[in-house]
């Protein structure tokens, strides 16, 4: 396992509630776990891959920044952790995903994008999520994801149960959620 910087811990006052929110950093990347004072034996987990366009610049292209309110409004209500997991455009950073966007705008989809840059569908690996997790001594989790992979990935935690997460479609990211569905397996 690669080494792991580990910040204090401080609050985040949001709009959904106040959370503590504390850094990892992994390499060059840092991912932040943001979580309430209460963390039962088996809380509501959201692994949330960073999206810059959907989280803080609010694109219609995707769900991310939806699926990221989704989490924070429903953690701040039951207690829980988002792990906030930089691995920017399923892992083919900034830069690709802005050039994949790109290939999407002349009629590719999510994937057929993805492979034209001569990526896989989806580069992510979950190590640091199974490492922050045995961090904070979390054994077992309900998994707040429509992302089977995500389910799969996750070996050394036992998934008690997968919480969906319902988000409606807009005419912008109507085909990205049916390749996601279709073709990655998502169960939206």
């Amino acid at each position: 396992m690669r080494q792991i910087e580990i910040s204090q811990v401080a609050k985040l006052p949001t709009k959904y509630g106040i959370f503590n929110i504390q850094a990892f950093k992994e390499g060059g990347k840092e991912h932040l776990a943001i979580f309430t004072d209460k963390l039962d034996n088996t809380p509501i987990v959201r692994v949330h891959s960073e999206c810059l366009t959907g989280d803080a610049l609010g694109s219609k292209k995707c769900d991310c920044g939806e699926q990221l309110a989704y989490a924070q409004e429903l953690i701040a209500k039951e207690g829980g952790m988002i792990i906030y997991h930089r691995q920017e455009g399923r892992n083919i950073g900034l830069l690709g995903k802005v050039n994949a966007y790109a290939w999407q705008d002349k009629g590719l989809n999510t994937i057929e994008a993805n492979h034209q840059l001569g990526f896989r569908a989806d580069e992510r690996t979950y190590e640091i999520v199974e490492s922050i997790l045995k961090y904070f001594k979390i054994k077992k989790i309900r998994l707040l994801t429509n992302n089977p992979k995500k389910i799969e990935s996750l070996t050394n935690i036992e998934i008690v149960e997968r919480v969906p997460i319902c988000i409606t479609s807009n005419p912008f990211n109507e085909n990205y959620l049916k390749v996601k569905k279709e073709q990655l397996g998502h169960l939206l």
